[in-house]
């Protein structure tokens, strides 16, 4: 079993990984807005506001998971969050997923934000692999995920409906071993 009781805080250069706090959620509540973050996650845009604030302020007390608010640097507001989430104990591993607002986009917070906490999962947390997925539809995220070190493991065929298409869903998985090879380069 994975404790997260205790949330980290890890700086990097263009942006700090950090629990949520109160101030953050106009920021968040702009980002789950934005059409793109929609249509990228797979989501709706029906959420009930208070729903959604109850939501992030319980995100600090999760012990099986850890969410982290992007905050970027130079601007000093929220700009996304990073998750592990889905604790497989027979594969030792955990789910990663991100989201990226309007203000964050293109210019390296998600890549920085991705390798940040990919590192921390690895130095901190014992897992042997990271897990996730990402719609086909997301070229930049995939991008990303690639040059982190992810490589695909399977593809679930027409996981989500889109505007009346089938969007298949990528799996792809990172191993220690790979983050370590990585990492030694």
């Amino acid at each position: 079993m994975i404790d997260l009781r205790q949330k980290p805080i890890i700086e990097g250069e263009k942006i700090i990984l950090r629990p949520f706090k109160t101030a953050d959620f106009p920021y968040i509540e702009e980002c789950l807005k934005d059409a793109e973050v929609i249509k990228l996650t797979g989501s709706t845009s029906d959420r009930v506001r208070d729903t959604v604030l109850d939501w992030y302020n319980t995100r600090n007390d999760q012990m099986d998971r850890l969410d982290l608010a992007i905050v970027d640097k130079s601007q000093d507001i929220l700009v996304g969050e990073v998750v592990l989430n889905l604790y497989d104990a027979e594969s030792n591993s955990m789910n990663y997923r991100i989201l990226i607002g309007p203000r964050g986009r293109n210019r390296g917070l998600g890549t920085e934000a991705t390798e940040q906490m990919i590192d921390y999962a690895f130095q901190n947390m014992k897992l042997d692999q990271v897990t996730l997925s990402v719609y086909e539809f997301n070229p930049r995220a995939r991008s990303v995920y690639e040059k982190v070190g992810f490589v695909l493991e399977s593809i679930d065929e027409n996981e989500l409906e889109f505007e009346g298409e089938g969007i298949d869903s990528i799996n792809m998985k990172l191993t220690r071993e790979v983050w370590s090879s990585k990492k030694r380069r």
